[in-house]
């Protein structure tokens, strides 16, 4: 008998684990819940989540409710008769009443090997803190965030040059696999979830606009993990020299071993504009300024001559 699963999940990163789950012939995906449609970018249109998008073409039943919190809500779930509900990035914390509904409880995919990067932005974090792998972790959901046992982990190596763009990418397949290898092996027994070991955890903290401000005392290296975590929201940005009331965004940098004040230009040339950082410095060579399209800094130099000994606030 095909067991009911509900799926949980709004952006793109969780669609490749519809996919796979909606193919697996021992579940049948009777319900998709996921964020309600939104106003989004500057002309404010109403947009539908990528997982809604998916949920349709697959003819899937779709519910997009504000909180998972109301009585209506609770009894729309237990209407679904449901033996097990899956969840990746679905941006709603679910109540201990809906995770104690289904016979075999609610599972999160999570974007780290737990306990390590619990939270909102492990991906981002993860290339933040410079660790040399990621992946993904299929664990037993309980009330605290992401503290649940973890039924098993599946890891991949982070590249020097991934931005969060492509290592989004890479997780969401992840996701789907770990579905196909483990689910069935957690169902029948064969995997046991095991505590998370408390002392190892660490937290991913919500990203925000002002995570992207850089602060030129930190080391080159650390200044261009975030270029690359934080690709491509918030970007990083600095204030222009002696016009604190503007932004510009940098785009792409490389690191220099060279020395200077941090925040102050110490070299500019065709191949773009040194800045100094807390530990060596960095050569950028793609900008935007605010509202404006992505520039070689050779175009941006036209409008906005700089010169050596210029600080970046």
């Amino acid at each position: 008998m095909r067991l009911r699963v509900a799926y949980m999940g709004t952006p793109q990163i969780a669609c490749p684990s519809l996919e796979a789950l909606n193919k697996i012939d021992d579940y049948d995906v009777v319900g998709v819940f996921t964020q309600p449609d939104r106003p989004t970018g500057r002309g404010k249109k109403i947009q539908s989540s990528a997982i809604k998008h998916l949920a349709q073409s697959l003819g899937l039943n779709v519910f997009q409710p504000i909180s998972l919190k109301s009585a209506a809500i609770e009894q729309t779930i237990s209407s679904l008769d449901l033996d097990l509900i899956v969840v990746m990035a679905y941006g709603r914390i679910l109540p201990q009443k809906v995770l104690d509904l289904p016979r075999f409880g609610a599972l999160n995919i999570h974007a780290s090997i737990l306990p390590r990067h619990r939270g909102a932005a492990p991906i981002q974090w993860a290339i933040i803190d410079g660790d040399n792998e990621t992946g993904v972790s299929l664990m037993k959901m309980d009330a605290g965030m992401d503290t649940g046992d973890v039924i098993s982990t599946m890891a991949i190596p982070i590249k020097e040059a991934d931005s969060a763009v492509e290592l989004t990418k890479r997780i969401s397949h992840l996701g789907a696999s770990i579905l196909e290898r483990d689910l069935s092996k957690y169902i029948s027994g064969e995997l046991i979830p095991q505590r998370q070991n408390e002392s190892l955890a660490t937290y991913a903290s919500k990203i925000g606009k002002e995570n992207g401000l850089i602060d030129w005392a930190m080391s080159a290296l650390s200044i261009h993990r975030r270029l690359r975590a934080f690709n491509p929201w918030p970007s990083i940005y600095t204030h222009l020299p002696n016009d604190s009331n503007h932004i510009i965004k940098i785009a792409c940098a490389e690191i220099v071993d060279l020395k200077g004040q941090p925040g102050s230009v110490i070299h500019i040339d065709k191949n773009g504009i040194v800045i100094g950082c807390g530990e060596k410095s960095l050569l950028v060579t793609q900008v935007q300024r605010q509202g404006a399209r992505q520039l070689p800094v050779s175009d941006f130099l036209n409008g906005y001559p700089l010169v050596v000994g210029d600080i970046f606030a």
